[in-house]
């Protein structure tokens, strides 16, 4: 799944036909890292006429298209993505342009500190990795 970019971002198309567009994402696809973005890519698709709707039509809609080819807008300009953990345990997706907060991933911890969990879940996994001694005959 792409990082750097999630669902309502408003990002800016820097690759391909459609480069320099901004516009919404509207969806992410994990598998393939393709991203649907507002008014890029249109595909016209043809319908054929059926019994619920005897005229047939048109319909436009956008295409996906990788995610390595768009990147966040920070003041109008492409920006790239830092991630960041801040002391309370909370950890944020931050513009390395501007260092403007994009969205925050996780709230603060109980504790306060990240590493408290994680250090304690840690230990609890090595105790159930270890392996018994082997019997010698």
């Amino acid at each position: 799944m792409p990082r750097h970019i999630r669902k309502g971002d408003s990002v800016i198309v820097t690759k391909g036909a459609s480069k320099g567009t901004i516009g919404e994402i509207i969806r992410v696809i994990d598998e393939g890292a393709r991203v649907v973005v507002k008014g890029v890519n249109i595909r016209t698709m043809h319908i054929k006429p059926t019994q619920k709707v005897p005229q047939g039509s048109i319909l436009k809609e956008e295409g996906p298209i990788n995610a390595s080819n768009v990147s966040p807008v920070v003041d109008g300009k492409p920006s790239r993505v830092r991630f960041v953990s801040k002391p309370d345990g909370s950890k944020s997706r931050i513009a390395a342009r501007g260092g403007k907060e994009l969205h925050q991933l996780r709230g603060p911890t109980k504790s306060g500190t990240a590493g408290g969990t994680a250090a304690a879940s840690a230990t609890s996994a090595a105790a159930k990795t270890t392996k018994p001694a082997a019997k010698k005959k």
